[in-house]
């Protein structure tokens, strides 16, 4: 076993000073793949600024290039001063330093937002990219998700060679959110894709919540709907597959791929860290 960096250790203790669980480091290893995860981000409001300053603040120490944005990335108007408002001004330092961001699409987003630039979706409305060749990133357009996608999906994720398959679209699969919950429709049609073809984890968002569910059929869901504003009392406590949910505060997601093992943080707007943990690829 590889020894825990002082750096790793310090990524997870200083932003857990007010944790209530005993977080799992980063590794925060050179080699290894790191990426920032949220959605429903697009409020404007000073709470997004305010996570946004500690989404800067962590990678400061733990230098993730790449963040997955889940949907409704800009709420509201989509006016050129909206999108700096919105997006531009909370994300200055990340962009600033390089951070590349790559975007899906939400229900409360225009299909006209795949051409901005930043967005990096090149007028596509799903797509895939791989950033190293052991990583498969996969994004969907979960509101008018139809058989030309699916048969689309399919075949990306059928002929890809990478190891790792990760999704993430704007509807969950899986969600104890009150406001929405899961997308039966869309389990139906993508979920047996996911395990046929090893997906290891996909991210959504809608419900304005975290969550982190147990494995379904193997995969783990992540509901990161909680970057822009919160649903505070959001989690539906019954549902039977809720791992750990947060609906106190905003939150985000920070990810690293090291190996056969994908390390996660959730850390709220207070830079508590809400969730933790470390998820084996699926073979």
């Amino acid at each position: 076993m590889r020894p825990i960096s002082s750096a790793a250790v310090l990524v997870a203790l200083v932003l857990a000073s007010q944790s209530t669980i005993a977080p799992v480091p980063l590794p925060n290893r050179p080699d290894s793949f790191k990426f920032a995860v949220f959605g429903n981000s697009g409020s404007g409001d000073p709470a997004q600024y305010e996570l946004a300053g500690q989404m800067a603040t962590l990678r400061e120490r733990f230098k993730f290039d790449h963040v997955l944005l889940l949907g409704d990335n800009v709420h509201g108007s989509e006016r050129p001063q909206d999108f700096v408002k919105k997006f531009e001004a909370p994300y200055k330092r990340l962009l600033d330093g390089g951070v590349t961001f790559h975007a899906a699409l939400g229900n409360e987003d225009s299909r006209e937002q795949r051409y901005f630039k930043n967005f990096n979706m090149n007028g596509n409305l799903y797509y895939t990219f791989e950033p190293r060749p052991d990583i498969q990133l996969v994004a969907l357009e979960s509101t008018y998700a139809d058989k030309e996608q699916v048969a689309w999906l399919e075949g990306k994720l059928r002929d890809s060679p990478a190891p790792w398959k990760i999704v993430y679209l704007h509807h969950p699969l899986y969600s104890s959110g009150r406001q929405h919950g899961s997308n039966l429709s869309l389990r139906g049609l993508f979920q047996p894709l996911f395990v046929t073809h090893n997906v290891s984890a996909v991210f959504s968002a809608h419900d304005r919540v975290y969550e982190r569910t147990t494995p379904q059929q193997g995969i783990t869901h992540f509901v990161v709907g909680s970057a822009g504003k919160i649903e505070r009392g959001g989690i539906e406590p019954k549902s039977g597959f809720t791992a750990r949910a947060f609906d106190e505060d905003l939150a985000f997601l920070a990810v690293e791929i090291a190996g056969d093992q994908m390390h996660f943080n959730a850390i709220s707007r207070t830079g508590q860290i809400v969730d933790s943990g470390v998820l084996p690829r699926r073979k």
